[in-house]
């Protein structure tokens, strides 16, 4: 698969100074989050503080994971933006050193808020504003149909990942009869 890292017994190797598995475990994290748009890298940094839960420097996760200075320096900054990672500077230590967030519910609610939430809000505006164009220029009734079913199915996400980020919890229960056509989609 493009852009994939698949390791089999053979070649199991570490761009640094990781041990087997930890290399197993940052290049499957770092799939899953290539996957969801996001850089590999981000997946691998914080998979690797997690791992090894302890506070590592910029050079640490340079030298364990084989990536530049400039691209530790950008993806940490991202990371702490979203939550995921802390910064922290141990008493006495002249290096600041970050730590994974541990509550994975807690650091996937941030993310979403953060990132999803308002490109899901952004799209219901849009559909909205769509169906208010239709109806003003009496677009044909079966285009204001389906733009309100996409329009409520947006809704509906967006109302779930807002119950999801304060609950951690997710319902899908309306999303079968949405899809399915059997409710007209609300805005």
């Amino acid at each position: 698969m493009k852009g994939f890292v698949l390791a089999t017994d053979d070649d199991v190797q570490s761009p640094g100074d990781l041990e087997p598995w930890e290399s197993l475990v940052t290049e499957a994290v770092g799939n899953v989050i290539g996957f969801w748009n996001f850089k590999r890298n981000h997946g691998r940094i914080w998979a690797l503080l997690y791992l090894r839960g302890e506070a590592m420097s910029a050079p640490d996760l340079q030298d364990a994971l084989g990536i530049s200075k400039g691209a530790v320096s950008m993806i940490t900054r991202e990371l702490e933006q979203w939550g995921v990672i802390r910064r922290v500077r141990p008493a006495g230590d002249a290096l600041w050193r970050f730590s994974a967030e541990t509550d994975l519910l807690r650091m996937i609610g941030t993310v979403v808020r953060e990132r999803e939430a308002i490109m899901v809000k952004r799209v219901h505006a849009d559909l909205q504003e769509a169906m208010r164009l239709a109806k003003q220029a009496k677009g044909p009734a079966q285009v204001r149909d389906r733009i309100a079913k996409m329009s409520g199915l947006a809704a509906m996400v967006d109302g779930a990942l807002s119950a999801f980020i304060l609950t951690a919890r997710f319902d899908a229960s309306r999303a079968k009869t949405l899809l399915s056509g059997d409710e007209k989609g609300k805005s």
